[in-house]
């Protein structure tokens, strides 16, 4: 299993940490499967620096979407998309 480090912007840690938001959308630019760690690392936009508190999430599922898997590419461009927790 690994372990994967992220920035997390001070509004989202907060929202993790008071067990608000129990996903994450990221770029799929690294490798990340259940069972893996995330450890967020709440960092500053506007002075681009780590503040110092982290938080250890275990992967539990992975989905990896592609603009073009449901032939809805230039609607998903002018509208966005939902991420709907549950």
């Amino acid at each position: 299993m690994a372990t994967i480090e992220k920035k997390i912007w001070p509004k989202y840690f907060r929202a993790v940490k008071e067990d608000k938001k129990k996903f994450e959308m990221r770029l799929a630019d690294f490798k990340v499967k259940s069972g893996d760690t995330i450890i967020l690392k709440e960092w500053n936009p506007k002075t681009k620096a780590y503040m110092g508190r982290e938080l250890r999430k275990k992967v539990n599922a992975v989905f990896i979407f592609h603009l073009n898997d449901f032939h809805q590419k230039k609607e998903i461009e002018k509208k966005g998309f939902y991420i709907i927790q549950f």
